[in-house]
């Protein structure tokens, strides 16, 4: 890891990162998925699907060759479903808590880029975490998804920081892909979707076990 470095903001990545919304994304695609007769995937497949989107977990969800029109259809169900269930199971991982409250009373500058529907992470962020993070960005605002940089340079100039100055954590080689495009520090979360080993190769300069351990960087 490299030494020396000053970090005053930290933006994270929603699913996988702060919030374990496996259960209640895969209900919502095999709700999906059951609407139109498509065969159920299960709890380890979806952990495969998801980082790229709600569109794109449902495009991986059904059988390869399924038309866009077809898609679209699914995935308007998928998305109305996980509208009315998204807080059902999903929950804060253990620590994550602790650790934003802990940033907060550094005076950190905290906010949350998603590739997850816009209209999903603004409530969850508000009802979880809106005691801390204010600024939220996901799909469905104009900006395109992650790995892009656009949606970090977008939380970055509502929080008035830099990139030089911030640390982006999150749990998929996606999020280390985002994090050196828009010039952040990358920092990898191993309790998400993925494990170390990818994050490690995708190039994280630091990965974490438990959410304390980020503090160090602050």
């Amino acid at each position: 890891m490299k030494q020396n470095l000053f970090f005053d903001t930290v933006i994270f990545d929603l699913d996988g990162t702060l919030l374990n919304s496996l259960q209640d994304l895969a209900a919502s695609t095999n709700f999906a998925l059951c609407r139109f007769g498509y065969p159920q995937r299960g709890i380890d497949e979806v952990r495969r699907f998801v980082g790229n989107g709600g569109r794109m977990l449902i495009t991986r969800a059904l059988p390869e060759g399924t038309t866009s029109e077809e898609i679209e259809k699914v995935f308007d169900v998928f998305a109305g479903h996980y509208e009315l269930h998204m807080r059902d199971h999903t929950r804060p991982y253990p620590g994550i808590d602790e650790m934003l409250s802990a940033l907060s009373g550094r005076g950190i500058r905290m906010g949350v880029v998603s590739n997850k529907m816009n209209d999903a992470v603004v409530p969850l962020i508000d009802f979880w975490f809106g005691r801390w993070i204010k600024v939220a960005v996901g799909e469905g605002n104009g900006i395109p998804k992650k790995p892009d940089p656009q949606g970090v340079r977008k939380a970055l100039s509502l929080l008035g920081s830099v990139p030089e100055h911030t640390v982006y954590v999150g749990d998929s080689d996606v999020d280390v892909a985002t994090a050196k495009n828009s010039g952040a520090f990358p920092v990898g979360c191993s309790w998400g979707f993925r494990d170390r080993g990818l994050l490690e190769r995708a190039g994280a300069q630091l990965v974490i076990d438990f959410p304390k351990e980020l503090l160090q960087l602050f």
